[in-house]
């Protein structure tokens, strides 16, 4: 913003020569005003319209400081017609263009682009290099406003919302299995569905922001039902080795614990798959997206798009080894028991 430009014309009274001739401020003020400002005089009515009529000098007597000097005339208190030159000093002054007032004080904008650097960092470093070169005199001082006051406002909110929907994530989850165990199992397991999402990121220069975030929650929720989806059909192929094992009279073996999490995660391949490529070919447009709002929409689809080829390997690969982790230890305990415990809890 520039903060000079703006021509204005200074008048300042002389307290001496307004004494001399018996006139005040006000006096000297009330005819500035009226003589190159206007004073309403009459209202004209024409037909249901009505114009206030205001009677000022013409243009010719108030064009220039020295013609305003010259001509403008204040009435004393005898009559007298004192040229306003006499009374006060005119100027003419460059200032603000306008006038800016801010919670009650006065304000002035510095406008900065920052399209090609991260938003954070350069207010950051601008702020070091500011309170190092800038002595602000008693009254003045700077505020950082704009996208990066919203930006501060919405990390404020992020602190809050994104440790509640992972909350809420784990929540849902344990209702589902009824077992803490399974639940951390998808828990532990999204953060590497986010590496697809920040590795995007990476290639597209984009830098965190709110959309980003909300994209990242969106891709979290979407880890986690990929994953439930492969618990569920990894719990239903050992539940099927278990009875059959049962049957046979005999425990579940390391063996049958691998043959059953290879056959369940088989099965969950073509549905993964169908996942993934319904995700992705549904976020792709808006990818390559160039209209209005296209800056905000790119950011919240990118970390999914992303997140979905990391997403494709969490649920093929890392939650089943997760998963073979889990119940071996579990599955140890249990043939670890007396035979007439053993056969009471599945594994």
């Amino acid at each position: 913003e520039r903060l000079t430009g703006g021509y204005y014309l200074d008048i300042q009274p002389d307290a001496r020569q307004l004494a001399r001739y018996g006139l005040t401020v006000g006096d000297v003020q009330g005819t500035i005003s009226a003589a190159l400002g206007g004073e309403l005089v009459t209202t004209t009515i024409e037909g249901r319209e009505r114009f206030g009529v205001s009677v000022r000098y013409p243009r010719e007597l108030r064009d220039d400081p020295q013609t305003i000097a010259s001509e403008v005339l204040v009435a004393t208190a005898d009559g007298a017609q004192i040229p306003l030159g006499e009374l006060a000093t005119l100027s003419i002054n460059r200032g603000a263009t306008e006038i800016r007032t801010e919670n009650a004080l006065l304000s002035a904008y510095v406008y900065v682009d920052t399209r090609n650097s991260d938003l954070g960092e350069y207010v950051r470093l601008a702020q070091a290099a500011v309170a190092e070169a800038v002595d602000f005199p008693p009254g003045y001082y700077a505020t950082w406003s704009g996208q990066y006051e919203y930006m501060q406002r919405a990390a404020a909110k992020m602190k809050i919302v994104i440790p509640l929907t992972l909350l809420l994530i784990f929540l849902l989850l344990y209702l589902n299995f009824r077992r803490v165990s399974e639940s951390l199992i998808v828990m532990l397991s999204v953060p590497f569905a986010l590496v697809g999402g920040i590795w995007l990121m990476w290639a597209l220069d984009y830098h965190l922001s709110v959309a980003v975030a909300v994209g990242f929650i969106a891709l979290a929720g979407v880890a986690a039902e990929t994953g439930v989806i492969m618990l569920i059909y990894l719990d239903q192929a050992l539940e099927k080795v278990a009875e059959a094992r049962r049957a046979q009279g005999r425990p579940v073996s390391l063996d049958d614990l691998q043959d059953a999490i290879v056959s369940g995660a088989v099965d969950r391949v073509r549905p993964k798959m169908m996942t993934v490529v319904a995700i992705t070919a549904g976020l792709l447009p808006i990818m390559w997206s160039t209209g209005a709002g296209s800056e905000v929409t790119r950011r919240i689809a990118a970390p999914m798009v992303g997140g979905m080829a990391s997403s494709t390997v969490l649920t093929l690969v890392v939650i089943p080894v997760i998963y073979a982790l889990v119940k071996r230890h579990q599955l140890a305990r249990i043939n670890a028991r007396p035979t007439a415990e053993r056969a009471g809890p599945d594994p």
